[in-house]
């Protein structure tokens, strides 16, 4: 032996990835589809109960990880409850994040503070459009694609996003996480800055 290591390819999200995922959920497309939905809205669920940071951005990681499973020829036999195992370890390795403890305890600190009257819609939508409009502008034809469209589809867009930027899947939503914190930071800023309980605490 010379002593020499292959390399590990790095695994990306594919068409073809997720055409196997799916097979795997249902031999029928619509079927496939529509438990998939249904799947990443439990997922949604689950992290957003647990108060994470970005309920569907860990839904898609969680499902990203067992479409690669299903990619390598791993599919697990009990894909929703696989699926939930999984996203168990997502929140954990979230929770251990720097980030998300600051923000638990930005949140202990908003929550202290008296309760201001519900925000007019029209004036959260106003602060959201002049935050979006700060952006440059090719931040912000890429946050508005990446968030367009519903489910699967969604993720068919985003596969479509990344292969005209010439980047992979991960790249993209590690940029797209940018640009949202700091739209998410703005709009905050702003709602405060006219008295106004920020959106996340309206719910």
């Amino acid at each position: 032996m010379d002593g020499t290591t292959t390399p590990k390819i790095r695994w990306e999200l594919t068409r073809e990835a997720l055409a196997k995922f799916l097979a795997c959920l249902d031999p029928d497309a619509e079927r496939a589809g529509e438990m998939y939905e249904a799947l990443r809205t439990a997922l949604v669920k689950f992290f957003q109960w647990r108060r994470a940071l970005f309920p569907e951005e860990l839904a898609d990681e969680a499902l990203n990880r067992v479409i690669r499973k299903a990619d390598e020829g791993e599919a697990p036999r009990d894909v929703p409850t696989y699926c939930h195992g999984v996203a168990r370890l997502v929140l954990l390795e979230t929770l251990r994040r720097p980030e998300n403890r600051r923000a638990d305890l930005e949140e202990i600190e908003s929550l202290a503070a008296p309760a201001p009257d519900l925000p007019d819609e029209d004036e959260r939508q106003s602060c959201f459009d002049g935050c979006l409009r700060e952006l440059p502008v090719e931040n912000r034809r890429l946050i508005m694609r990446y968030y367009q469209d519903e489910r699967r589809r969604k993720i068919e867009n985003r596969l479509a996003l990344a292969e005209e930027l010439g980047i992979d899947i991960t790249a993209l939503r590690n940029r797209a996480l940018r640009i949202r914190d700091k739209l998410d930071k703005c709009v905050t800023r702003c709602l405060k800055q006219n008295n106004l309980r920020p959106l996340s605490q309206t719910k």
